[in-house]
């Protein structure tokens, strides 16, 4: 937070400050916050206690830690810049382990956003996606062929669900699939927050040879609203190297090859 330039802020836009540093950092702290909006400690824990009745964050001793509800309430755009680098350096090493020509399903998320940047220099691969803001950034990519599934579009967060996703998932075979998730268990498997895609992301398991997790750190030991599929139906996970080294060394000991950038 020391790089966050300080400007007189109203109630609402301090509260939803607080949240942009909680979902690009993962935690507040209290004394933190309050020389940084200069105001009292007081204050603060005024702001986080109704952050927490509205179930945006959950309060600790001395700060409040994520929930990751207000990561979603947040733009694409503004997704792309919570933990960014992180999200670049697992992009990176996917990207290494995707040759010239493949076919490759890819699912809708900011991570996986970052690996189609990273595969710019890749030739003659053809991508099957339900993100719809996959086929508006490669339309420069003259080596890339785009399936976009079609479907109900789901508006806010850009991607294609339903029935007719499914039916069109099974007509292709991909040599891998990258998955974007929201929660990465030893226990619990994978998981994502958008309900609504868990089915078409079971279904691209089936339907590709290898399935590469992808993940920042903030998702392992995190299991989200809906379950995607147990870990045994996972090849590799790509992470970071600050993730919780227990979990880490539980999701090995599963048999999943694990990666951390």
């Amino acid at each position: 937070m020391e790089d966050e330039k300080l400007i007189e802020y109203g109630t609402e836009e301090r509260r939803n400050k607080i949240l942009e540093i909680l979902t690009r950092q993962g935690k507040v702290k209290v004394n933190q916050l309050s020389r940084l909006f200069e105001i009292s400690e007081v204050t603060i824990r005024s702001d986080l206690a109704k952050l927490e009745s509205m179930g945006l964050l959950e309060r600790v001793h001395g700060g409040a830690v994520s929930t990751y509800r207000a990561y979603y309430r947040m733009s694409i755009s503004d997704r792309m810049k919570a933990n960014a680098e992180e999200k670049r350096r697992i992009a990176a090493e996917v990207a290494s382990m995707i040759s010239d020509d493949d076919t490759l399903m890819i699912s809708s998320g900011t991570t996986t956003l970052y690996v189609l940047e990273e595969l710019k220099n890749a030739k003659n691969l053809t991508i099957v996606t339900n993100a719809i803001y996959f086929s508006q950034e490669s339309a420069n990519l003259r080596d890339f062929n785009i399936i976009l599934l079609g479907g109900i579009l789901e508006p806010r967060d850009q991607f294609t669900y339903g029935d007719d996703v499914i039916n069109q998932v099974k007509r292709y075979k991909a040599d891998k699939f990258i998955l974007s998730v929201d929660g990465i268990n030893s226990e619990d498997g994978i998981s994502t927050y958008h309900y609504l895609e868990a089915e078409i992301n079971r279904q691209m398991i089936a339907r590709a040879n290898k399935t590469i997790v992808v993940g920042d750190y903030t998702k392992v030991g995190r299991t989200s609203f809906a379950h995607i599929s147990p870990l045994e139906n996972v090849d590799v996970i790509v992470t970071n190297k600050n993730a919780n080294e227990d979990e880490i060394n539980e999701i090995k000991e599963k048999g999943v090859e694990v990666r951390q950038v």
